[in-house]
């Protein structure tokens, strides 16, 4: 099963308002402004996964106190949540019959996806069918590297939910449109 640990935001969060962040750097992602890291788009659908057995799984978070699906496989919790980030098998998950449709007749190698579509978050992303997008493919940007830059490039560009940074070393970090909206 791969990891799945929640992506950390590339700055931190405003204290009096969560949704907001501040012009201070995460710490754990200083290597972001430092030039490391391929950014790359953030699709707004639902992050799936086909593990190297041939499994489907769709991430699902579980709050404190309710009671984890059949199945389900925590990864990690949330230290100021409480929320636990794991998998569930596709098929329990409540968008299995759009990943069905996304999958029809398509070839798939192990790794995470982001399934797109009509049902899914309100079509964000304004596709005509649900799709597989592999977070590996994702579309590569050139954004500048400063709080004022990539707010204004993300403001810029309100038809995408945000910005993943891949380091080479495996590490991510995150930035989101609504970080700023």
């Amino acid at each position: 099963m791969a990891a799945m640990n929640k992506i950390p935001t590339l700055f931190l969060r405003d204290p009096e308002n969560r949704k907001r962040t501040l012009p201070d750097v995460n710490p754990e992602c200083q290597w972001v402004l430092d030039g490391a890291g391929t950014p790359t788009r953030k699709y707004d659908g639902t992050c799936v996964m086909l593990d190297d057995v041939g499994t489907w799984w769709a991430r699902r978070e579980v709050r404190p106190g309710r009671e984890r699906p059949a199945g389900y496989v925590p990864v990690t919790t949330d230290e100021v949540t409480g929320k636990t980030q794991g998998w569930e098998p596709i098929e329990q998950s409540a968008y299995a019959k759009y990943h069905a449709e996304a999958v029809a007749g398509g070839s798939f190698k192990a790794g995470t996806y982001e399934l797109i579509g009509p049902k899914v978050n309100g079509n964000p992303e304004t596709t005509e069918r649900h799709e597989l997008v592999a977070h590996a493919d994702a579309e590569v940007f050139d954004t500048p590297r400063d709080f004022e830059g990539l707010r204004g490039w993300l403001l810029a560009h309100p038809q995408y939910e945000g910005l993943v940074w891949h380091h080479e070393d495996g590490r991510m970090a995150k930035l989101k449109y609504r970080d700023f909206a």
